[in-house]
């Protein structure tokens, strides 16, 4: 039996929404896009002749768009600044929001957006879409299972070695709110906390680095940077106690001068065993008095942690897993009491960073 469509608005026509999005949710076929809006027109219209249905609406408001009854989900792909914003607004206009990471420049903004979803009894999500990756699944059911005992320390890394991204208002603090860490180290803090089950910070200590901004011929992987609009961090490292005594590291850079450089991934260790997923998903421990390291093998079949997963792509499943909650068939996997804590200590590290002192939380 044929599943009628989802509508959906897109507030947001740029890279993550053309580049993510939009191809992941048309590949569900359970979505449809029935409006777009851009502060650039030609972005929204170029978005809705590809992804749109027949005279989708085109709009350079977001105010205009979600004035659409027939919207039932809105997807928020605009610079960090205005997530919250956007996203409060929709929630409150009774639409469902997909928003894209991170959930919002600061933890004051990432409250609103929690507010407004339990006020509305609305669904709201973030594009962690790394959770969805089957190691990363597999290793959080490990870890909840109990496997590796009492988890006490962990090391989230996000770390590129000359990545900078050179378009759009990365580079922009104002817009952004930081450089890798809000970036590519929220990606890492969220895989780690969600392994771990651990959403009680205690206090963070920061560090953030201006170090490699000014420097020209970078052999950046994305062409050289202007060092005058490099305004954010190059590169930037935390140390957070939770309040049951664990420690969590998160080191997060684009420009960096190390070779061993790994983007989203994580290392725990525990009473029990650790893991860890260098060269692939390890687990390691002792057993009759000798060290062992297992390798877990992900190419068979495995545990279906939500419906309709078969082989999806993350970027899919992720689509899968908040439209199909929308629907009211299973729950998100990405929720926004979890997204709020992943903002409120990126915070922390950077407010410590300033002012050379603890962040206590």
């Amino acid at each position: 039996m044929a599943t009628t469509r989802i509508k959906a608005g897109i507030v947001g026509c740029g890279g993550i929404a053309n580049g993510k999005h939009l191809p992941s949710a048309e590949k569900t076929k359970l979505v449809e896009f029935i409006a777009f809006c851009d502060i650039v027109e030609d972005r929204a219209s170029e978005a809705a002749k590809k992804y749109g249905v027949e005279n989708a609406e085109v709009t350079t408001d977001y105010n205009e768009l979600l004035k659409n009854k027939d919207i039932e989900v809105v997807y928020v792909c605009t610079p960090n600044r205005s997530h919250s914003e956007i996203s409060v607004a929709a929630l409150k206009a009774g639409k469902h929001v997909m928003c894209e990471k991170p959930m919002a420049i600061n933890s004051a903004e990432a409250k609103k957006m929690v507010e407004a979803a339990k006020e509305s009894g609305k669904l709201l999500t973030i594009g962690y879409q790394c959770r969805y990756r089957p190691e990363n699944l597999h290793a959080r059911h490990i870890a909840e299972r109990g496997d590796l005992g009492d988890m006490y320390y962990a090391r989230a890394k996000a770390l590129r070695r000359r990545a900078v991204p050179t378009w759009g208002v990365f580079l922009n603090e104002k817009e952004q709110g930081g450089g890798p860490l809000i970036d590519i180290g929220t990606h890492a803090l969220d895989l780690t906390l969600w392994t771990l089950g651990n959403y009680k910070p205690k206090y963070a200590v920061g560090s953030v680095y201006h170090k490699l901004n000014d420097q020209t011929q970078s052999g950046n992987a994305w062409g050289d940077w202007d060092p005058k609009d490099f305004t954010v961090e190059d590169s930037a490292f935390g140390f957070v106690v939770m309040e049951n005594g664990a420690t969590v590291t998160i080191e997060s850079s684009w420009a960096l001068n190390d070779r061993n450089c790994k983007e989203a991934t994580l290392t725990i260790s525990g009473t029990k065993a650790g893991m860890d997923f260098e060269g692939g998903l390890h687990i390691n421990g002792v057993a009759d008095g000798r060290q062992y390291t297992t390798k877990i093998d992900m190419a068979g079949g495995g545990v279906a942690f939500y419906e309709g997963s078969g082989n999806a792509s993350p970027e899919v499943a992720e689509q899968i897993v908040f439209l199909n909650a929308v629907r009211g068939k299973g729950e998100l996997i990405v929720t926004p009491e979890q997204a709020y804590i992943v903002t409120l200590i990126l915070e922390g590290i950077y407010e410590s960073a300033k002012t050379g002192k603890p962040y206590f939380f």
